[in-house]
């Protein structure tokens, strides 16, 4: 069934969890990080520390990756929630979020007055290494459909990333991920997060034009709310794990829905009348 006019000319897209697949990139990582550690001739590690991290599984660290990514969600919300909060980069609090859940887990010993910035002789990684490892952000995996269905919806659409994600950040991702957008929006570029209107609202004016134009397309129905409170059309796009609120499955948030079973992005240019493989 079409959708009513106006049809929209601009789709935005949220990446994390929705274009890429952060929970397999990130865990992959942290898991490589800990096991080049403990093999590693030179490394000095702590007896604590080596049985800590020797005793834990893939799937903890799957559970490292979804703590780093909790904190994520609440710093974006409360920056959203408060404008007198000062502005951070994403890249920022990730480097300050991983330091403080390896401290946490006591994989990380502090250093000098408890300095987490420099940790003290025995830890599972340097500081060095945690910087870059607090990167991986940048180089997520697209889901398989993700690419195709970019290029299919940018027959008939505008499209343009927009992430809470900071600007180096998804220029590095969509590069990675050889994403075809056509315009990188994000966060950054007005100073809060998502779900503030200033973001959602700001990204429709950069490409003038009204909100009723534009559409959401998410795997998570809170952002779709949002998006939708501020006049934008909605599209939901489900990912394994991915939705936070089920609840509002069956509300009628989106317009358009494209279930698990289904192919992602290539199933939703479907559905908005793209000619696909033409």
């Amino acid at each position: 069934m079409p959708l009513p006019d106006p049809q929209p000319k601009a789709l935005f897209f949220d990446v994390f969890g929705t274009c890429v697949d952060w929970r397999k990139t990130v865990t992959n990582a942290l898991w490589n990080a800990a096991k080049e550690a403990l093999d590693s001739p030179s490394a000095s590690l702590s007896s604590q520390v080596r049985s800590k991290a020797s005793n834990m599984t893939y799937e903890d660290w799957g559970e490292v990756a979804q703590d780093w990514r909790n904190t994520y969600l609440v710093f974006t919300r409360s920056i959203a929630a408060d404008p007198t909060i000062p502005y951070k980069t994403v890249d920022q609090h990730h480097l300050h979020a991983l330091r403080e859940i390896l401290t946490t887990r006591e994989l990380i010993l502090p250093g000098p007055q408890n300095n987490s910035s420099t940790p003290a002789e025995g830890s599972l990684l340097t500081d060095h290494q945690i910087v870059k490892l607090s990167l991986i952000w940048h180089y997520l995996e697209p889901w398989p459909d993700t690419v195709q269905g970019i290029r299919e919806l940018n027959k008939n659409f505008t499209t343009c990333t927009l992430s809470n994600g900071n600007v180096s950040l998804l220029t590095d991702m969509t590069t990675h991920g050889h994403m075809p957008f056509t315009h990188i929006f994000s966060s950054e570029m007005f100073k809060s997060y998502k779900p503030s209107p200033k973001v959602y609202l700001g990204a429709v004016e950069k490409l003038g034009l009204k909100p009723e134009e534009c559409m959401m397309v998410a795997a998570h129905l809170d952002d779709l709310k949002h998006a939708r409170e501020y006049g934008l059309r909605t599209c939901y796009v489900a990912r394994p794990r991915e939705e936070r609120y089920p609840e509002l499955l069956g509300q009628g948030i989106e317009e358009v829905f494209v279930g698990e079973g289904e192919v992602g992005f290539v199933t939703a240019a479907e559905r908005l009348g793209v000619e696909v493989g033409s």
